[in-house]
């Protein structure tokens, strides 16, 4: 039986990669909804092509509504998030309650509220897969190793036992700026910071990655997808991107996953998981291979090291260190403030007392609302 598929997002860099693995295997999956925020013409050519899929532009009015209503009724199995930023929350939360399971590219939902989403997930007895390519690698290595210490007598290994894992290792390209001097990234432009040397990707999350919070956002959503304490998730820069993570366990021992830069392979296997089916797409060539491995400078990306604080503190923070990124990254888009600014406004709003505790959603998006005002007025003051 075909699986039925959400795409969320699906004009974007993980949409259009989301159709092409769908489109290669289209006896195994059926669209059952479309959804774009913007991008009317991408969305009605879309339509053309997969004419049974609902379809649902989320710029109009109460088009947030439309989209929720319209998951609840297509009741997909599984649904691709790949919209940006903390939009992306409330669609992953619809998702979970009509009991679909979730192939998570929107890390935001895990940063804001992984506590209640996770639950929620247990709840509904559906599976939340990660899709970025990092926290993908780390999901199927865990697997992998339980799978491969599976009793004899045929008793399931705990995939999520952790006591096992001395330490995940995130990989990052670092970014266009990793060769710059902290001075020099001074006066980088914004056409300057969406030259990713490796990734194509939308705006928001390029510039993420050339300061380096996307590898914050990852951290965080590593302790909560893997049940880790932060200072058991390291980053190391590896600009190449073949690698894209690992872990140690604590006999010593590590292990990668290793595959040239493809979003369609993170996706392919979370629309296949619990199974694995053949992908067709260039391999790596190992008689031309060189991997670079180096430590990231924390004085030239505090993103990273406001992460950890965030995680270290619980709760809230995290929503914080979200919301203020992603008004600090809008502002530098707009050419409103200077890139080294995204650093100092979201350490600024973290300096503020956030909730270390809550319950439901809408504790939640009170939290990202008064950080988001928080950090406009630190942007209002910095033009002033």
């Amino acid at each position: 039986m075909k699986k039925r598929i959400a795409v969320l997002g699906a004009t974007g860099s993980i949409g259009k990669s989301s159709l092409d693995v769908i489109s290669r295997n289209r006896d195994d999956f059926d669209i059952v909804l479309l959804a774009a925020r913007s991008s009317r013409r991408a969305l009605e050519q879309l339509k053309n092509e997969w004419p049974s899929a609902v379809c649902v532009l989320c710029e109009e009015a109460y088009g947030k509504e439309k989209l929720l209503d319209a998951i609840s009724s297509t009741q997909p199995d599984i649904t691709i998030n790949g919209i940006s930023g903390s939009a992306g929350l409330e669609p992953s939360l619809a998702a979970i309650e009509a009991g679909s399971s979730l192939a998570l590219a929107n890390k935001e939902t895990v940063v804001m509220a992984g506590q209640l989403v996770f639950r929620l997930a247990k709840e509904k007895n559906v599976k939340v897969i990660p899709v970025d390519s990092e926290h993908s690698a780390i999901f199927h290595l865990i697997e992998a190793e339980a799978e491969a210490h599976t009793p004899p007598d045929g008793q399931n290994a705990d995939a999520a036992d952790v006591e096992k894992i001395a330490e995940i290792i995130l990989t990052a390209s670092g970014g266009p700026f990793r060769k710059l001097s902290r001075e020099e990234m001074k006066s980088v432009t914004v056409k300057d910071a969406l030259a990713h040397p490796t990734w194509n990707m939308g705006p928001k999350i390029t510039v993420d990655s050339a300061s380096m919070a996307n590898k914050g956002l990852e951290i965080i959503e590593a302790c909560s997808f893997f049940n880790m304490p932060q200072e058991k998730i390291k980053v190391v820069v590896h600009p190449q991107s073949i690698v894209h993570s690992m872990i140690r366990l604590c006999n010593g021992v590590f292990y990668a996953q290793l595959s040239k830069p493809d979003m369609r392979h993170p996706i392919h296997d979370a629309l296949y998981w619990p199974k694995t089916a053949p992908l067709t797409l260039d391999t790596l060539n190992f008689d031309s291979l060189t991997l670079e491995f180096e430590k990231p400078d924390a004085e030239k990306f505090p993103m990273l090291d406001l992460a950890r604080e965030a995680a270290k503190r619980g709760g809230l923070y995290p929503c914080a260190y979200n919301a203020a990124n992603e008004e600090a990254v809008c502002a530098f888009l707009d050419q409103r403030i200077g890139f080294l600014d995204i650093g100092g406004i979201t350490e600024r709003v973290l300096e503020k007392n956030w909730p270390l505790h809550y319950n439901d959603k809408e504790t939640v998006l009170k939290a990202d609302t008064d950080a988001r005002l928080e950090a406009v007025n630190l942007i209002k003051k910095r033009l002033s």
